[in-house]
């Protein structure tokens, strides 16, 4: 069997020599395994000057960049990295948490309307998806403010299904389709009540 190879690693990076290029701490990690492999150094540098070595340690001292304001560059970033890692995932949630609201509503005895709402949430071109309706349709389309202030697609036609399923189809290619889209059909007729008591 052969002799299982000692694998070195960087005491400054924790990378094997290999791959220090990739830590952003070459100039150190190169010192280190010039100062305690200088054959592993030869084998991976062997076209370095030999002075760039040698007066390393001074640059690295005189840098304005030195140890101690590398590891807080580190640490700096290290942290910016959870917060935005940490803003995404709270704007998930509020996505996820969101419903985007398909109303159907009577203008006439025999005319619809169809209003999309809460889309602007999952950062959707407004103006472009109501080309896109515009187009699918072959009908009017626009994009207003509603009592609320907020931008809603207003649709001529009764073409709500198709709209339910594009909606639909739309959040599942942005890898939302677990968003709730709430469906309010106001011609369907309501259905009668009935006082306690009564018979039908």
């Amino acid at each position: 069997m052969s002799e299982l190879q000692e694998v070195v690693y960087c005491e400054v990076c924790s990378y094997p020599p290999e791959y220090c290029e990739f830590s952003g701490k070459l100039k150190r990690c190169k010192k280190w395994l010039h100062e305690t492999h200088p054959d592993l150094y030869t084998k991976l540098y062997a076209d370095q000057p030999e002075d760039e070595v040698n007066n390393l340690g001074t640059k690295l001292a005189e840098s304005s960049i030195g140890e101690e304001r590398e590891g807080k560059l580190e640490k700096d970033l290290l942290k910016l990295q959870r917060k935005e890692e940490n803003k995404e995932q709270r704007e998930l949630a509020k996505k996820l948490s969101s419903k985007v609201i398909i109303k159907r509503e009577a203008r006439t005895k025999r005319k619809f309307v169809v209003a999309i709402q809460g889309l602007e949430v999952f950062e959707i071109d407004m103006k472009k998806l109501a080309k896109t309706f515009a187009s699918k349709f072959a009908t009017g389309c626009s994009v207003s403010k509603n009592a609320e202030k907020k931008e809603e697609i207003i649709i001529q036609g009764d073409v709500i299904d198709g709209v339910e399923t594009y909606i639909h189809q739309l959040l599942a290619e942005k890898g939302l389709k677990d968003v709730k889209v709430e469906v309010i059909d106001t011609k369907k007729k309501k259905k009668p009540t009935t006082t306690p008591g009564e018979t039908k």
